[in-house]
């Protein structure tokens, strides 16, 4: 089984002038993007605070019972 992969790019567009407000040439400038790896580093960091908060909150809730019972 073959499988056929295309990979295309836009071309930036690149102006020596700034372009003036409300422009087609500002509008097509394209926006900054973080690259992959900076990503992965953000995602990840951001799963390991919510896992760690979500243990926190477990761990209060558990005492909370636990010691409402005994």
């Amino acid at each position: 089984m073959a499988t056929n992969i295309t990979i295309t790019e836009t071309p930036r567009v690149r102006t020596s002038a700034p372009a003036a407000a409300g422009t087609a040439a500002a509008a097509a400038t394209p926006s900054r993007k973080l690259p992959g790896w900076l990503w992965f580093i953000a995602l990840w960091c951001f799963g390991v605070a919510a896992a760690v908060s979500l243990g926190f909150a477990f761990k209060l809730l558990m005492n909370a019972t636990l010691f409402a019972v005994g």
